[in-house]
């Protein structure tokens, strides 16, 4: 004769399973609810106190002037309120480091540019911080051609002509940058690879004394910001042959693209506004919609292109696909150029 208790411990055991697995699931819903709860009031809540925006700059440079901008125009807007701190030298891994290592809450952002998440990773083997792993990408905030200059008095009006000019001179012709391993200095190189060319690179200590070159006959060439050049063109010192963008300004559509002569190049300075890894989403696409919506308004928009540079505002993904992009084609052109840092 067998005893029935052996079976009705199995029943009582699959039953006491049963509802732990009920209890911990019940639970998991609970917690995930209250985190979710706790997210949606957090970005609802966003910002109820100043937030920092760090620049790898000094002050007055394009980096800190369009954060400046840009925070200024979001606090007459909307009434945050923002703290701009520069954080200036060590080709911008001093503040991007810290950046990174930031309190992932949405009060400390930062604003940088091409040079220091798409031209560092190409030029430097041990870059202290990784857009990927460090960063969410927030949006560009704005975007610079830089132009292909040359001294009034140069033969080549055009970029077929200077083409020409250059190939019957390799290595003779040469063209100055704002420094050894800046974008300026990669466009230009990009440019050479593409047209087949031997270009000289004469660098220079900052985008004024690069165009100052140009504008004295020191150099034939440069690879200048629109800023700086501007009122060397308007003088009639400087001509403008080209754009380095794959096309043309919507500020200013008669200075014609190098894509348009065959020279498949796409290359301009960026500044976009970044947040630690981890700061919520739902922040970080706050931030997002009200970059964009305030980089739309009629006067912002107008003195960006009066500064010659179109406004951003693309999504996040967009941003960050963006930056890996220049980040491969700038690392291809360093190798071929053989181009190394200062």
């Amino acid at each position: 004769m067998t005893s029935g208790i052996p079976g009705a411990m199995i029943i009582m055991t699959n039953q006491s399973l049963y509802r732990r697995r009920v209890l911990l699931a019940a639970g998991a819903l609970l917690a995930q609810t209250l985190c979710g709860s706790f997210a949606a009031a957090q970005t609802q809540d966003y910002p109820n106190r100043p937030i920092r925006v760090i620049v790898p700059f000094a002050p007055g440079g394009v980096v800190d002037v369009t954060a400046r901008l840009l925070t200024q125009k979001m606090t007459e807007r909307l009434g945050w309120s923002f703290i701009v701190e520069n954080k200036p030298g060590g080709n911008g891994f001093i503040a991007v480091t810290q950046a990174a290592k930031a309190a992932p809450d949405g009060y400390t952002l930062l604003a940088a540019h091409t040079g220091e998440f798409a031209v560092n990773p190409a030029l430097f083997a041990n870059v202290p911080y990784d857009l990927d792993r460090d960063f969410s990408a927030i949006t560009m905030i704005s975007d610079t051609p830089m132009l292909l200059v040359a001294n009034a008095k140069e033969p080549y009006n055009t970029i077929p002509e200077l083409v020409a000019a250059a190939k019957k001179e390799p290595g003779k012709v040469a063209f100055s940058s704002p420094g050894n391993g800046s974008v300026n200095h990669i466009a230009g190189e990009w440019f050479a690879i593409e047209a087949g060319v031997k270009l000289l690179h004469v660098p220079y200590k900052g985008g004024a004394p690069a165009v100052a070159a140009v504008a004295s006959g020191e150099v034939p060439l440069g690879v200048v910001a629109v800023p700086a050049v501007m009122p060397h063109v308007q003088s009639g010192r400087v001509k403008v042959l080209g754009v380095t963008t794959s096309r043309r300004a919507a500020y200013k559509d008669d200075w014609v693209p190098a894509s348009e002569s065959g020279i498949k190049i796409d290359a301009s300075n960026w500044v976009g506004l970044f947040a630690p890894k981890g700061v919520p989403a739902g922040i970080v696409s706050k931030l997002q919609a009200e970059v964009s919506s305030t980089l739309q308004q009629p006067d912002v928009k107008k003195r960006f292109a009066d500064a010659g540079a179109e406004v951003g505002g693309m999504s996040s993904l967009a941003f960050a696909d963006r930056i890996r992009k220049d980040a491969s084609r700038y690392k291809d052109v360093v190798k071929k150029g053989n181009i190394k840092p200062e």
